[in-house]
């Protein structure tokens, strides 16, 4: 009779019944994800109405959620993120494309790595926001000196890791090639490059990250906009609310530009093994 029962019952009844174990373990490690943060805001918003956390040291998270309503319907929190989002890009563009150019011709020739390796690793190991001053001599207070001290700090994490990926390919790969009667240039184009494609994705992400440090500070140069201006601004006047809006939309853009070029990296590496199995 058991058997007759078992065989009677739907197929998709016994998929449910199974999945429905996972799925509630599912929703409750979202919820206790979610316990933590929401309690830590409940006894901040407690401890700034009772005064025990003073405006002056940082905003009530009502007061802040409020200001971010207030900068966003007045458009005042899109105009200064734009500003920064072309300075970022615009210093992303200009050293992602420079540190590409040296690590293609240090990696692809052993004269080339002699002329330029050694130079660029001597500018590396230099702070490259104590760099800040002679640029101000050099280019002035205007926007040039903003984006050429963020294309900077952006073409040595691109360097860096392009040349190793470059160097790093394997030579049977190399060696395969030229059996089948590839020139130099199709090993380049066909065997190394796709070989240090995710090298080149790895600098790129830490490239994202350099570019938003340097944002913060050279908007602090004489600007008068962007969201390091906004940081500056309300530092003067101590709008703790305003600062801290200023972190949460740096944190959710990086992680947004993160995810953007990861997604790239997939799409750009989908014929690799790797990332089909995934």
């Amino acid at each position: 009779m058991s058997r007759r029962s078992n065989a009677l019952v739907p197929p998709g009844t016994a998929l449910t019944a199974l999945l429905a174990p996972l799925r509630w373990k599912g929703w409750s490690n979202l919820g206790l994800r979610l316990v933590s943060p929401l309690v830590l805001l409940l006894l901040w918003e407690l401890a700034s109405r009772t005064g025990l956390l003073p405006a002056r040291i940082i905003a009530a998270p009502s007061a802040i959620g409020d200001t971010l309503w207030q900068m966003i319907a007045s458009g005042e929190l899109a105009g200064h993120l734009w500003v920064s989002l072309k300075r970022a890009l615009s210093g992303l563009a200009i050293g992602v494309s420079l540190g590409t150019v040296l690590a293609l011709l240090a990696g692809l020739s052993r004269r080339g790595e002699l002329i330029i390796d050694s130079p660029v690793q001597m500018l590396r190991t230099l702070p490259f926001l104590a760099i800040v001053p002679l640029f101000i001599l050099w280019f002035g207070v205007g926007e040039t000196p903003k984006i050429a001290l963020i294309a900077l700090g952006t073409t040595f994490p691109v360097y860096l890791t392009l040349f190793s990926g470059i160097r790093g390919v394997d030579p049977k790969l190399v060696e395969a090639g030229r059996l089948f009667g590839l020139s130099r240039l199709e090993l380049v184009v066909h065997v190394i490059l796709p070989g240090a494609l995710p090298s080149f994705f790895v600098g790129l992400r830490y490239a994202f990250g350099i570019s938003w440090l340097g944002l913060v500070v050279v908007e602090q140069i004489n600007a008068s906009a962007g969201l390091g201006y906004l940081v500056n601004d309300a530092r003067d006047f101590m709008r703790t609310d305003v600062i801290v809006i200023c972190l949460i939309v740096y944190s959710v853009l990086g992680l947004s530009i993160d995810a953007l070029v990861r997604l790239l990296e997939r799409l750009a590496l989908a014929w690799r093994p790797t990332f089909i199995r995934n």
